[in-house]
C-alpha cells in the first residue's frame, strides 16, 4: 500500500546477492513474451505492483508481486527440456510461501487477454484471502 503514512512493510525476501547482476542483464534482454506481459502489468496496471526479473532465494523469477507473494513465470521453448529443474524450483519457491502462475510463451504472445483475465482472477482471490489451495 502506498501513500502518506500507510506504507505497508513486507517481510524481507531471501535472495542470493550474486544473482543481482544477472537479473539486471535479464531485465535488459527480456524475451518478446516477457516484454508484452510487462507492458500490461507494470505501474500497478492490475491494482498491485509487480517487479521483473527478481532474485528470490537461488533463483530469478520473471515477475513478482511482493504484496501478494505472487510469482509469474513465462515459459519459453527452453523450459521444454528443464522439467525436473522447473519442478524442483517451483516446489522450493512454494515451500517458501510464494504462489506461482505459469504461462507459456505462445499463450502470452497469442492470447494476452486470457492471460490478463487469469491474472485478474488470481489477484482477486489472493486479495480476498484465498490462498495456495486455489492454484
Amino acid at each position: 500500500m502506498r501513500g502518506g503514512n500507510n506504507i505497508m512493510k513486507y517481510k524481507p525476501i531471501p535472495y542470493n546477492p550474486k544473482l543481482k547482476e544477472f537479473a539486471r542483464y535479464l531485465r535488459k534482454n527480456s524475451t518478446l513474451a516477457e516484454i508484452l506481459l510487462w507492458n500490461k502489468i507494470k505501474g500497478e496496471a492490475l491494482g498491485v505492483a509487480f517487479k521483473r526479473q527478481v532474485p528470490i532465494d537461488d533463483y530469478i523469477v520473471d515477475f513478482f508481486c511482493h504484496e501478494l507473494m505472487l510469482i509469474i513465470e513465462v515459459d519459453g521453448y527452453s523450459h521444454d527440456f528443464k522439467y525436473e529443474y522447473d519442478t524442483q524450483r517451483q516446489n522450493k519457491l512454494e515451500d517458501l510461501g510464494f504462489k506461482i502462475l505459469r504461462f507459456g510463451d505462445q499463450m502470452v504472445k497469442n492470447d494476452i487477454s486470457n492471460v490478463l483475465r487469469t491474472l485478474g482472477i488470481t489477484i482477486e482471490k489472493l486479495r480476498a484471502g484465498k490462498g495456495h489451495s486455489e492454484f
